[in-house]
């Protein structure tokens, strides 16, 4: 969906500025890679990167023509960052997509997913489906045999090798 939304955007001849974590390496660092292959170049950001800075000196460009931020993996904002991406869009009144995560594989929060949720303007619920068929709103992280792992640290970076979405009834009780 990030993707698609900076595509619409370029082919009208407007620049989007894309961002993604530093150390998330599925792929490429500094690529935004969807399922199906489609990638774009993205700015790599941790937890000490300045958004808003960052947008504010590209904005300042004579040619900036920038329309729209999007952000990759926006659950492992802090909630600093959070506070630049709403100064995005209300000083420079650039609109900012953030995609991400809601919870991590327990259930809790992640700190962006908090703060996006509190302060957005607009959510939109990208659906997926759980193996029963119903609406998937948990992700359950699994070991190599697809058993659930229930501890560990919070952050792990991985794909479907790694995590399946589930409906909350299979998050519970794992198939």
């Amino acid at each position: 969906m990030l993707l698609q939304s900076s595509y619409n955007y370029r082919e009208r001849g407007m620049n989007t500025l894309i961002f993604t974590p530093v150390f998330d390496d599925r792929f490429t660092i500094g690529k935004v890679t969807s399922r199906i292959g489609l990638a774009a170049d993205a700015i790599t950001f941790d937890k000490d990167f300045n958004f808003y800075a960052y947008a504010a000196e590209q904005f300042a460009k004579p040619d900036h023509n920038i329309k729209c931020v999007l952000l990759d993996e926006a659950q492992f904002l802090t909630k600093t960052q959070v506070n630049q991406l709403k100064q995005i869009t209300d000083l420079l009144g650039i609109p900012v997509l953030a995609y991400g995560l809601r919870t991590d594989y327990m259930g809790e929060p992640f700190e962006g997913s908090k703060y996006l949720l509190a302060w957005a303007e607009n959510l939109i619920e990208i659906k997926t489906i759980c193996h029963c068929g119903r609406k998937a709103t948990m992700n359950l992280r699994i070991d190599e045999q697809g058993h659930p792992i229930r501890s560990g640290e919070q952050v792990v970076i991985g794909g479907n090798d790694k995590f399946t979405a589930t409906c909350h009834l299979h998050f519970e009780q794992p198939a």
